[in-house]
């Protein structure tokens, strides 16, 4: 994950640097996903008919390629875009592949701990790529950033041959079908429940991705309107903090789900985010403790409903369908984090620019839009 959110981190740098509009910008950003959508059902397949371990090291050879080439080939928009395809190719084949070993390694009580904690390692993998790019780049530049960024992959290849050293049998086929079951997709979206749950993970997405691809351009942006006193720390050092701050949000929003029911808690929480990130916007000019505050308590929101999403698919979806399910439950959730980037800064150009207040309040409402109009949707299919 080090070089996750490495781009993110130095989006303000770059976006100047290759003259990129704000809607260029986000579009780079979102190309991860294209690359992650594009591939992970087939990494995920072929699991089943070659030994985990040699996928997992082929996706650690193309993220690090991907975190490579933008530090020593991207030059402009049509190269980042390359190479951002590539790293989301690269992490498409280590995340889920990672989770099979493990899963296949661990049983009984101890394996739903487990699964727990590498899943919430995707936030800390998260916080830590922004933290690591914004203290290397401050010293050394971004090519460095990114050049450095690339050797977490190939780290992490190494461990997992040396630890894991069972391989395991495969040889089961797989079809077109198999990586693409439409028809049992169109029975998923029949469902109601599942349905809705589903499109419910594409709204958190598009907001959760959209806000974290923008956090240091609009830390950078609220700096420029202090007089006085700002942010003591740097936009990559808070953005690294107030992601690991987020974590443990969507493990007790799921407890508290589980106490007032999935959908009531799903629905205030959507709300919630929405309005916060339009306050947040509104903020900018604050001080900066209050804009942080703020921050942090918006970041904590939109991942308050993540695993209460999750748990509430996998209980409603039925049982014949359940793989089919969650398979496109995680393509519309990327799907989402491919299109927030992009709403987030096509709304910016739109609206007036980066340096434009009122820009980035449509900004926030346009990632958070979706989130918003969620009780509005939910009554709909209600009465229907």
């Amino acid at each position: 994950m080090l070089g996750f959110s490495t781009y993110a981190a130095l989006l303000p740098a770059l976006r100047d640097a290759w003259g990129m509009s704000n809607a260029e910008a986000g579009i780079v950003s979102g190309m991860f996903f294209a690359g992650y959508i594009g591939t992970v059902s087939l990494w995920t397949a072929l699991t089943d008919r070659v030994d985990a371990r040699r996928i997992y090291l082929a996706g650690s050879v193309l993220a690090a390629a991907g975190s490579a080439g933008f530090g020593f080939i991207a030059h402009g928009f049509a190269s980042a875009v390359f190479f951002q395809v590539v790293l989301g190719i690269g992490i498409a084949a280590t995340y889920m592949p990672g989770l099979r070993l493990l899963s296949e390694r661990v049983s009984g009580p101890y394996q739903s701990r487990y699964i727990a904690f590498y899943t919430s390692f995707f936030g800390i993998g998260t916080a830590l790529s922004y933290a690591m790019a914004g203290f290397i780049a401050t010293s050394h530049g971004s090519n460095t950033a990114f050049i450095v960024s690339a050797a977490g992959p190939i780290v992490s290849a190494a461990l997992v041959y040396a630890l894991q050293p069972r391989p395991v049998p495969g040889g089961a086929r797989f079809t077109l079908k198999t990586l693409f079951p439409f028809g049992a997709w169109r029975r998923v979206l029949g469902d109601r429940a599942s349905a809705g749950y589903t499109l419910g993970y594409m709204a958190h997405c598009l907001e959760l991705f959209g806000s974290r691809a923008w956090m240091v351009a609009f830390l950078a942006f609220s700096a420029s309107l202090h007089s006085g006193d700002s942010y003591p720390w740097s936009g990559p050092a808070i953005a690294a903090v107030v992601n690991l701050l987020a974590v443990p949000a969507s493990i007790l929003g799921n407890e508290v789900a589980l106490r007032i029911g999935r959908r009531r808690w799903i629905l205030i929480v959507m709300v919630s985010s929405g309005t916060s990130g339009l306050v947040l916007a509104s903020a900018a000019p604050w001080h900066w403790a209050v804009v942080l505050a703020l921050l942090i308590g918006y970041s904590m929101l939109v991942m308050a409903d993540s695993g209460t999403l999750t748990a509430g698919l996998v209980g409603a979806a039925p049982a014949e369908l359940r793989g089919a399910a969650m398979g496109l439950y995680s393509l519309t959730g990327f799907a989402g984090g491919l299109l927030g980037p992009v709403v987030f800064g096509t709304a910016l150009d739109l609206a007036g620019g980066a340096t434009s207040a009122t820009a980035w309040i449509a900004a926030y409402s346009a990632i958070g839009a979706g989130c918003l109009a969620a009780p509005l949707v939910a009554r709909i299919q209600r009465k229907r």
